[in-house]
């Protein structure tokens, strides 16, 4: 019960008995976008297990080109909203929490499915990124690095016309905040990150410029949204295009990225990384979302190999991901203030009731992908 784990939390209007937060993960269970009794039972299962926060897979916006696989659940559709209100209402039911993470793949649209050539994917400068260390298929990867037509100023206010709508959505089905993925080289971070965004308006050009789009993408949804509702936002500094890749170089480069997103309406930075306690920057042993609290004094999330002994990238070559008790370590960093939640995913799939066990100081749960992420359970 001393556990920094298991204090409670509040960030305005929502209060959170511990510090245990289910991470996003991409299911593909929502039949033609709309989430079954299946998807409510898979959600409704780990706030009965004492989970702080749910987090939900990524969620498409209102948008044509937000998601390419048909099975990503939305938020627009009526089918989906009626979905959405049964999944909310069993985790509220089970005493939990839960909000939605909004998704739009920008310029990695067609990785999960090869969709309609006709559309356009959106990038900022036409560009899929610079190929580094990457997961993708070498068939995908030629199709992706065909360059495309630039985001237009139209296109811009579209895709932000359309994250309002669904945080909308979302706040009027009965969620408890809205969460941004903004991370691993999807839409929003594309802007961030140099090898992507190439413009040279107001969208583009130095690290500032870089930053308006996302920034007014929070922006508009605080709006929206009102002042009571948390907005938590998913950031990265590695790409699906290339692990190796940054978005800042430096602390001051991170705040300057950072800060707007604070100053736009920011609650929690959630700070994604393959394990929760690598150092960000060279002469500091600060994670990622150290860095995070440390520049912007926000409320901050790590994630990360918690309990495992593989990156999920390796795990996902290699199968099984041994068990590694780095519980201690979690609490130590937690207890310190050096982060404030920690966001677990694949020991989630692994034990629906992890916060128990957490509770209880174990054993912890053995994750492998064959069984965990083949169905809903």
């Amino acid at each position: 019960m001393t556990s920094p784990l298991f204090q409670p939390l509040r960030i305005r209007s929502l209060e959170l008995p511990n510090r245990i937060v289910m991470s996003p993960m991409t299911r593909t269970y929502s039949i033609e976008g709309v989430p079954g009794q299946d998807v409510a039972d898979y959600y409704r299962r780990r706030a009965e297990g004492g989970t702080g926060l749910i987090v939900t897979e990524g969620v498409a916006i209102d948008h044509v080109t937000a998601v390419d696989h048909a099975n990503v659940p939305n938020l627009h559709t009526p089918a989906a909203q009626a979905g959405w209100r049964k999944v909310i209402d069993d985790v509220h039911g089970a005493g939990g929490k839960i909000v939605p993470q909004l998704w739009h793949v920008g310029p990695l649209w067609g990785a999960m499915t090869q969709m309609d050539p006709s559309l356009k994917p959106m990038r900022p400068s036409g560009e899929w990124g610079p190929l580094g260390v990457t997961s993708y298929s070498a068939a995908y990867v030629e199709r992706a690095q065909a360059t495309t037509d630039a985001m237009t100023e139209q296109d811009i206010e579209d895709v932000i016309a359309a994250y309002v709508r669904s945080a909308k959505h979302a706040v009027e089905l009965g969620f408890d905040g809205i969460a941004i993925h903004g991370g691993h080289g999807y839409l929003l971070d594309s802007f961030f990150w140099e090898g992507t965004n190439r413009r040279d308006d107001a969208w583009g050009g130095d690290l500032e410029r870089r930053t308006k789009f996302p920034a007014a993408v929070v922006a508009a949804i605080r709006e929206a949204i009102g002042p009571d509702l948390p907005i938590i936002y998913r950031f990265s500094q590695h790409k699906q295009q290339d692990f190796t890749a940054k978005i800042a170089e430096t602390p001051e480069e991170l705040g300057v990225i950072l800060g707007a997103l604070v100053d736009a309406g920011v609650d929690v930075l959630d700070a994604s990384i393959r394990r929760f306690d690598v150092p960000a920057f060279e002469g500091s042993d600060l994670s990622l979302a150290g860095w995070a609290k440390k520049l912007t004094g926000a409320v901050t999330m790590a994630v990360g190999s918690v309990g495992l002994g593989k990156s999920l990238r390796d795990s996902r070559i290699e199968g099984v991901a041994p068990v590694v008790d780095n519980i201690p370590q979690l609490e130590e960093r937690i207890g310190s203030g050096e982060f404030d939640l920690i966001a677990i995913g694949r020991l989630h799939l692994a034990d629906p009731a992890l916060a128990t066990t957490l509770r209880a100081g174990g054993p912890l749960p053995a994750f492998d992908r064959a069984v965990h992420e083949g169905s809903l359970i």
